[in-house]
């Protein structure tokens, strides 16, 4: 069973459905209702089963970040993994992730993690598992952008890397050493990535991936390899069922499980969750302002819930332009009121909004970087991440091009961006813009959620759609 890029949803929330042709928002989710699919499992195969959880667990939602991580301890041990990998969870520093990994009752795998000063890995690579007379090796790879394109803090003391040339004498030291019959990589490469290093390294029978949030209903087959991913948000249950002879997989059915609404939660972990979240529910739940149309981030090249976050900082600091993150985490805002809770899930971290001044060739590299690492042919250049959120920009854009040669016309308003001029840009987080771009770099003292909330009390009810930034041609 796989649980993978909660991101801190605890609890039932509202997400997103594509059904018949369009998106339908529902409630769903939740480690109570999670934890009842899970228990009929392991009460249908006793000994027979196995739970990983992909990682960005500990972090995504204000409780969760408010106590960086430790809310989500007792439910997670509660649950029973057998193990995780990790890359939102760098949030707090890696000394923070450690302190929630030593409080776990089961292990963070990650073989890709090493120490700068003594190289030595930060987290084991594999642990072994004995189920119904099968040994299962569980490999962790952890994301391999935390110390390339994540805040400096994330990483502070340790390096890593792909994961591709350690991955090979793991599954051999599995297979010779550990006698092991199943082996299983737990990854948060991202699917693309994953499936790329699956073609490269063989030996792993079944792959749980994580990091692009993909819904993957049919499993694939990469280098005979069952690869799967299972949504975000708690919101799926991926399960495949093996049927194995010798030890060796003849047969699976894959399932990918919606966690209903109608599922009864489980009373213990609800009374569990309820305690935990008691001290945050009145203020989250605190009407800031309303929307008459969905806010969702579920697009690739623009969203309406960024929109209102690009718009609020606009607004804030009357910048000519404004960039965000192409982030894939943050549950939708369905039609109605707008809590505060609703805008710490745009924006978890509450970061600073940041002004720079960028010439205009500075922005046309920077979205063509963007660009490569969102739609790159080579799987290993992407990042995982949707287009750069940008407003006060409207770029021409032919993505089958290649590197450096995506943007074919780029306008601030209706005039062609010069390439010497400087424009006054806006941002969150160094994700947005950086740190290498730009001169005259400054933290205002407005965050980006005091920033929405300013905007809805001044425009709401808002009613926010695609405004075209990047057109395709």
């Amino acid at each position: 069973m796989q649980l993978n890029d909660v991101h801190g949803y605890v609890d039932l929330h509202t997400d997103w459905f594509w059904e018949q042709g369009r998106t339908v928002y529902r409630p769903a989710g939740g480690y109570a209702r999670l934890a009842t699919l899970i228990e009929a499992r392991r009460r249908q195969y006793p000994d027979a089963t196995v739970l990983l959880d992909g990682g960005d667990t500990f972090h995504g939602t204000y409780p969760v970040i408010q106590t960086k991580g430790e809310l989500l301890v007792p439910i997670l041990n509660q649950l029973g993994f057998d193990a995780m990998t990790v890359h939102w969870d760098f949030a707090y520093g890696p000394k923070r992730l450690i302190e929630l990994a030593d409080a776990l009752t089961y292990p963070v795998l990650a073989t890709n993690v090493f120490h700068k000063d003594s190289n030595e890995p930060v987290f084991p690579a594999y642990r072994v598992l004995d189920r119904g007379g099968v040994r299962i090796g569980v490999i962790g790879i952890a994301c391999n952008i935390v110390d390339t394109m994540m805040p400096p803090h994330f990483s502070e003391g340790i390096r890593f890397t792909l994961g591709r040339d350690e991955l090979a004498p793991v599954i051999e030291t599995l297979r010779h050493d550990e006698q092991v019959d199943l082996v299983v990589l737990l990854s948060h490469l991202g699917l693309p990535q994953t499936h790329k290093l699956l073609t490269e390294v063989p030996g792993v029978d079944v792959c749980l991936c994580a990091h692009t949030h993909d819904r993957i209903t049919q499993p694939l087959h990469p280098n005979g390899t069952i690869l799967i991913e299972s949504g975000c948000h708690g919101v799926f249950l991926g399960e495949l069922l093996l049927t194995l002879e010798n030890g060796r997989i003849v047969d699976y059915q894959h399932q990918l499980t919606e966690v209903a609404e109608s599922v009864e939660p489980n009373p213990a972990m609800q009374l569990q969750i309820d305690r935990a979240m008691t001290p945050y529910r009145d203020e989250l739940a605190r009407v800031v302002g309303e929307t008459t149309l969905p806010l969702d981030r579920s697009t690739c090249l623009e969203s309406t819930m960024d929109n209102l976050l690009l718009a609020s900082i606009q607004e804030a600091t009357g910048a000519e332009v404004v960039f965000s993150n192409g982030w894939r985490y943050g549950a939708p805002i369905p039609a109605g009121p707008i809590t505060l809770g609703h805008l710490y899930n745009i924006i978890p971290m509450n970061p600073p909004i940041s002004t720079v001044d960028l010439t205009g060739r500075e922005i046309n590299d920077m979205l063509e970087m963007n660009l490569e690492r969102t739609f790159s042919g080579d799987a290993y250049e992407q990042a995982g991440g949707y287009v750069k959120r940008v407003a006060g920009l409207t770029a021409f854009v032919k993505m089958e091009n290649p590197k450096g040669a995506r943007i074919l016309g780029l306008f601030v308003g209706d005039q062609p961006v010069e390439p010497d001029r400087s424009y006054r840009a806006a941002f969150v987080t160094v994700q947005g813009v950086p740190p290498k771009l730009g001169t005259n770099r400054q933290d205002t003292d407005t965050h980006a959620v005091a920033a929405m909330v300013a905007y809805l009390k001044h425009h709401s009810p808002i009613s926010l759609s695609p405004t075209g930034t990047f057109i395709p041609v």
